[in-house]
């Protein structure tokens, strides 16, 4: 039987009441509030599967509402919004009941969001939808939405929270982790203010979220020990947690036993939304004096950043699939007035969001649970694709493409709202002597043989690549014809035993002993960040003996053996681009690295596939630069943040620089991976390297959800972390100096999110060659959603919602044109700033900016 249902020996009656006045407590009571939060953190998923989550929602909520009859003055704080969602379907008269307490104002909603998440590593988008859908829910079924943020539980915080809560209409946060051990931060309450210069009020909650089920002393005393007492006012949480349960009888008898007795100051029950109103009406003369945090909140259990890469690759690859699939259905209502498919896209989301819960997407879970999550997030990317391929069919079968029997059609679609000139691989059948490839001119494509995914004796299906210029979130039309592509010579050279690769840009060194790339030299510039770096190993494993969190781990910036070499083989060359493939081993595993290098790159894209045999062990790959003086940037969601050069492990989103000088020129390496989220920058001196470097932590392998201080048994049984095949790819950016030349935001997407081409017929339509329907123009300023409005009326069910982000730090201005609907958005933004706009398709009615809940700025939504 859990804990908070067994019964409590000589309790006194629920029912009884007792003398909250001042005069009831003795004259030496300490003058102080304690708002005594009752709550029932509840992990979904976690050492349970989901559908154990699912029935405890059900059970943990009647039990706090039972608590509700019982005691007048009990006030409970509810978040994670999907548990109210569970509630509502399985069982509508408790829910009913939930909707009362609210109403009263003594079940009080919080955090707004549909889950606490991981912090650190979801897109913003998905912060963005996180309350989205949250609040959306609240308002839609009490009419109130949530004002104050909490996430208790994650592991880290980003600094762009600050400013994706005021998106979002909440002033306030609570959290818990870092707690005051792990990091800078002494203070309980003070400002958190995001890159762009949004601020909340923010509480760090002493000691622990939940208590046992008993007496709250152990709770309280603690909490006293870990709080500003200058405040005053103070918040205390309790309820037995993790597992739900909430507050129990004992807990809340003992709160009024305390509160007689004066043991610990007045104690009352409350909310956080109480408590912040409280300090918030002590007016600006206090506020003032509140320390302001301009940084995230770090470094709690980082190793989570690199436990269990299926989750993370899965949930990026979900992530993609859902914007790219919003961007075309708007394309299609715009186009063609077909409904939105809102519930659609609401379910794949909904699947994302609750998969990048605290305890799914950091690889802290038990083993099973992560089957429902591939699978959970499968149908999310099956939703997206089905979306997607309608959409672009739709467009085709609209293309105006003469017939001519001797050439297959092919259109590729761009689903990034600025124009891409990529690669594109082309499978095709029924051509045994290989293909060429022209435009919609007929001007000849640069294109080569490459290989087919398909492994025949009847040559009935071949591979081409050819290089694709394609408009902003729009698509061009191509043309393969039979026959080899025709000779051209494009500058793009790879040496015969594979060491070098060279453009007009790049020059490309590998050591022939170790495959390690040695040389990334900018031929423009003459800049090779790489220079003094031989000799450097680029692989380190090692064994890891911390837990699944990585608890109380600073670094794992750590010495190791290196991958030894197995061969050098150079698999393409051609005119359009060189592939090398490097293939080496250590103990059971093999990594294989392919480089990449077409004829106008300014950047190595490497192709990773490592298949991972070892356990308790951890790969770092990392790229050491000859710099001096080096300053570190990290990609956060929506923004970026200077961080130390001390080998830290730190999160990050899709990229990492490092800038300094060599011989006082300034020089940098920008390394971009869009699934890898556990990152270090290192000074000289570190990991057996005498240069700085980037560092990536490819791979770990702890046992499933091992939490020390317990001690694995030597001789037990065991599941490890990502034993098998994973693949991923990164980019080295060489530069002069500045980061955002690279634009390695944009590039990180492309990565992410490449283009799609189809076989198309030939038929007559209404739509030229080429097109584009949104366009951002590729400056500073980057459009990061295009989607249908989730507002739902006749006359605005069809209109566009369009946010953008300033990505570089530093004020811009941003012309978005939306040819897709005949307008345009011109706009000024501050560093880092998300902005929204609503565009209704009616050209009378004016643009609007809206809130990240997609309601206008200043008024309440109807």
């Amino acid at each position: 039987m859990p804990a908070h249902r067994a019964p409590v020996a000589n309790a006194p009656s629920g029912r009884q009441h007792h003398d909250l006045s001042p005069s009831a407590r003795p004259a030496a009571t300490p003058d102080r509030t304690l708002h005594m939060i009752g709550n029932a953190h509840l992990d979904p998923v976690w050492l349970w599967p989901w559908q154990e989550g699912y029935q405890e929602a059900r059970a943990t909520f009647a039990s706090a509402l039972d608590r509700m009859d019982e005691y007048p003055d009990f006030v409970f704080t509810c978040d994670q919004i999907v548990l109210l969602s569970w509630v509502e379907e399985q069982d509508p008269d408790l829910f009913a009941r939930i909707a009362h307490g609210v109403a009263e104002g003594r079940w009080v909603n919080v955090g707004g969001w549909w889950v606490e998440p991981d912090c650190n590593m979801p897109m913003g988008e998905s912060f963005a939808r996180q309350g989205l859908y949250g609040q959306r829910y609240l308002h839609s079924r009490f009419g109130r939405i949530a004002t104050v943020g909490m996430n208790v539980d994650p592991f880290g915080h980003s600094a762009t929270i600050p400013q994706i809560l005021r998106g979002q209409r909440m002033d306030s946060y609570c959290f818990l982790r870092p707690g005051p051990h792990e990091g800078d931060l002494d203070d309980t309450l003070f400002h958190w203010e995001s890159p762009d210069g949004s601020r909340v009020l923010t509480y760090r909650i002493p000691f622990e979220y939940g208590s046992a089920p008993g007496d709250v002393s152990f709770q309280t005393e603690k909490s006293l020990g870990q709080l500003d007492r200058s405040l005053g006012q103070m918040m205390v949480f309790y309820g037995v947690g993790n597992h739900g349960g909430g507050p129990t009888k004992a807990n809340i008898e003992s709160i009024h036993r305390y509160d007689r007795m004066g043991t610990f100051g007045r104690m009352t029950m409350s909310s956080p939304r109480a408590y912040f109103d409280e300090m918030l009406t002590r007016g600006a003369g206090f506020l003032d004096t509140l320390a302001v945090r301009r940084d995230d909140l770090q470094h709690h259990a980082p190793g989570c950043y690199s436990s269990h890469s299926g989750i993370k690759a899965w949930q990026r690859r979900a992530q993609f699939a859902a914007l790219s699939a919003e961007r075309w259905a708007a394309v299609e209502v715009a186009l063609t007035g077909a409904d939105y498919p809102r519930d659609d896209l609401e379910r794949a989301w909904k699947q994302i969001l609750f998969n990048q819960f605290h305890d799914i997407l950091p690889g802290s879970a038990i083993e099973p649970s992560y089957d429902d999550a591939r699978d959970q997030l499968g149908e999310a990317v099956a939703i997206s694709k089905r979306i997607i391929t309608r959409v672009h069919n739709r467009i085709a079968r609209r293309i105006d493409i003469p017939a001519d029997a001797a050439t297959q059609p092919v259109v590729v679609f761009n689903p990034h709202p600025w124009p891409v000139s990529v690669d594109v691989d082309m499978q095709y059948s029924a051509q045994p002597h290989g293909v060429r490839v022209v435009d919609d001119a007929d001007a000849p494509v640069l294109s080569q043989a490459t290989q087919s995914t398909a492994t025949t004796s009847d040559l009935s299906r071949g591979a081409v690549t050819f290089r694709a210029d394609v408009p902003a979130l729009g698509y061009a039309l191509y043309r393969l014809l039979p026959g080899p592509a025709l000779p051209a010579d494009e500058g793009v050279r790879v040496a015969g035993d594979g060491t070098v690769l060279e453009n007009a840009h790049l020059r490309v060194e590998l050591d022939a002993a170790t495959g390690d790339v040695v040389s990334l030299r900018d031929k423009t510039t003459g800049v090779d960040p790489l220079a003094g770096t031989r000799g450097q190993p680029r692989t380190a494993v090692c064994e890891d003996p911390t837990d699944t969190w990585g608890h109380r781990v600073i670094s794992y910036a750590w010495p190791g053996a290196a991958f030894h070499l197995k061969r050098i083989v150079v698999r393409e060359t051609g005119p359009l681009r060189s592939r090398v493939r490097v293939e080496r081993g250590w103990g059971a595993s093999t990594l294989v690295e392919e480089y990449l290098l077409s004829h106008d790159a300014r950047a190595l894209r490497v192709d990773v596939t490592l298949d991972w045999r070892e356990h308790a062990h951890l790969l770092k790959l990392r790229f050491p630069v000859g710099l001096e003086h080096p300053a570190a940037t990290y990609e956060i969601p929506y923004a970026t943040l200077e961080r130390p050069v001390d080998g830290a492990e730190e999160p990050a989103q899709s990229w990492v620089d490092l800038t300094g000088t060599i011989a006082g020129t300034p020089a940098g390496l920008t390394v971009v991976c869009t699934t890898k989220h556990g990152w270090d920058v290192s000074p000289a001196g570190t990991a057996g390297l005498g240069t700085a470097s980037i560092g990536i932590t490819a791979v770990r392998s702890p046992v499933y959800s091992w939490h020390d201080p317990r001690l694995l048994d030597p001789e037990g049984v065991y599941s490890f972390h990502d034993q098998g095949v994973q693949r991923f790819s990164l980019e080295l950016i060489p530069h002069g100096g500045d980061w955002r030349a690279a634009q390695p935001t944009r590039r990180a997407a492309v990565l992410g999110s490449p283009v799609r081409a189809q076989l198309e017929s030939f038929h007559p339509g209404d739509l030229p060659p080429r097109g584009s329907f949104v366009d951002d123009g590729g400056g500073a300023v980057m459009v990061t959603a295009v989607k249908g409005s989730e507002d739902v009326p006749d006359a605005a069910a069809a209109d566009l919602i369009v946010r953008a982000v300033e990505t570089r730090g530093l004020p811009g201005s941003a012309r978005i044109a939306l040819p897709l609907v005949g307008r345009t958005i011109e706009e000024d933004f501050g560093p880092h700033q998300v902005r929204t706009f609503r565009i209704p398709l009616d050209h009378e009615a004016p643009i609007v900016e809206v809130d990240l809940l997609e309601w206008p700025l200043g008024e309440e939504p109807a």
